[in-house]
């Protein structure tokens, strides 16, 4: 016999269907937003609900926005003649957090992935050859994860944009800050001495 009520046994499934929430964790949730005044439980949920109202994505980049440009695109003194290629959202902030790169992006919103039935037609590739083909782009930098679905977007990409005469770049991979050469495997190490650079 259930004796925890129905609403909170909807709101603990939905937090479970999000990932690296467990049931348990999803309990923790939902007892902690009970306990919190209503003004702030309210505030959280308008602020979910208005993600899929308000959130939209940016027409140049494909990035999350309130408007019809998002902030990256809209910025003066950004690089518009180089264009880093990210798969979603969150690698696009994480490459701003390190405040190295200056160009512009353009968001896939996945991967090439038979296995899970993602071919080029659901990411948005086509907007980023059209992008090309517009002009402009001197550079295109693929960003993306070096898997095998990773390298095979980035192939399919390469295809299409080299009769733009478009320089295409990878990021370079290898062993990271504070790691161990004994820990590395053999393809990370091959990365490592072939994306080397001067000292």
């Amino acid at each position: 016999m259930n004796f925890i009520p129905k609403n909170i046994q909807k709101a603990i499934e939905e937090f479970s269907k999000l990932p690296g929430i467990g049931p348990k964790s999803a309990e923790r949730l939902v007892f902690y937003l009970l306990k919190k005044p209503e003004a702030e439980v309210t505030e959280l949920g308008e602020a979910i609900s208005s993600l899929k109202k308000e959130i939209r994505y940016c027409t140049v980049c494909q990035h999350l926005t309130t408007e019809e440009l998002c902030d990256i695109c809209r910025a003066d003194g950004r690089n518009k003649e180089t264009v880093c290629v990210v798969e979603d959202s969150l690698d696009l902030m994480a490459l701003e957090k390190a405040n190295e790169y200056k160009g512009l992006y353009h968001v896939l919103h996945g991967i090439i992935s038979p296995i899970d039935g993602i071919g080029p037609d659901e990411l948005t590739i086509a907007e980023l050859i059209r992008r090309a083909k517009a002009g402009g782009i001197k550079e295109m930098i693929l960003a993306l994860n070096p898997s095998m679905e990773g390298e095979a977007t980035a192939a399919y990409i390469s295809r299409y944009i080299k009769p733009f005469n478009i320089k295409l770049t990878r990021i370079a991979r290898g062993i990271p800050v504070g790691g161990n050469l004994e820990y590395a495997d053999s393809q990370t190490l091959k990365r490592a001495m072939e994306g080397r650079i001067e000292y």
